[in-house]
């Protein structure tokens, strides 16, 4: 399973970490996500959701 938020799509991007002398190497971000139990369908599951949608209230908590 990815650490993909449930709610709203978020995912690790992906780009460039340019030095000082614009040396390119690949990296990625990470999405703060958490594993949470919220109510899908109006039954408990445990998914990924990211804080930012923790935050709005975009997910009833169990």
């Amino acid at each position: 399973m990815s650490r993909k938020c449930y709610v709203t799509g978020k995912q690790p991007g992906s780009g460039n970490h340019v030095s000082h002398a614009n040396n390119h190497n690949r990296r990625s971000w990470g999405v703060n996500v958490q594993k949470v139990r919220i109510l899908v369908n109006g039954k408990p599951k445990r998914v990924y959701v990211s804080t930012r949608a923790l935050k709005a209230g975009k997910v009833t908590r169990v």
